[in-house]
């Protein structure tokens, strides 16, 4: 039976906790899909395919809208993205499917919570779900079976320094 985990929280680790379980998995001949909502911009995982088998990645958002409030052509994005994944965790192809910031899409209301929890429970029984993003709403914890929290104490963008290729992005 595959679980639902949860990495929610205001520190920095939790798409990258979601790489390292990806790229566990793959390691134990598992096939990984990680989708991931709100983000459009180049990360140096969306190169992951041409290193890693077993591992797809794609990316439902046209960028980051941190500073802004999303516009429709964000929502569509969004509410296509959570199509794919509702027929990839019903097909049961994958053994770990990762949902990369589906809190935040939930946060600025791109699609509703009681349809992300009824296709991660109608999902094929053997698939993990990872879900990341601050601000996972009280219903997504509940369902899950594993809740961590990321918690920032110190972190050196409050420096100025910005995202860096290969660490942050």
């Amino acid at each position: 039976m595959g679980y639902v985990h949860v990495y929610t929280g205001n520190g920095k680790g939790k798409t990258t906790a979601a790489l390292g379980l990806s790229l566990r998995a793959i390691c134990a001949g598992k096939k990984v899909f990680f989708g991931q909502f709100v983000k459009g911009m180049k990360y140096s995982e969306i190169d992951s395919t041409k290193y890693l088998p077993n591992f797809n990645i794609e990316q439902f958002g046209r960028g980051c809208f941190i500073n802004k409030d999303p516009d429709k052509e964000d929502i569509d994005f969004a509410v296509r993205g959570l199509e794919r994944i509702k027929e990839i965790l019903l097909n049961g192809e994958y053994d770990i499917v990762v949902l990369d910031e589906l809190n935040i899409a939930l946060y600025f209301n791109l699609f509703s919570v009681k349809d992300v929890i009824e296709i991660i429970k109608n999902r094929s029984p053997h698939v993990e779900v990872i879900i990341t993003g601050r601000y996972a709403p009280k219903e997504i914890i509940e369902i899950a079976d594993l809740v961590t929290e990321m918690k920032e104490i110190k972190h050196y963008y409050n420096e100025g320094v910005l995202a860096r290729e290969g660490i942050e992005r």
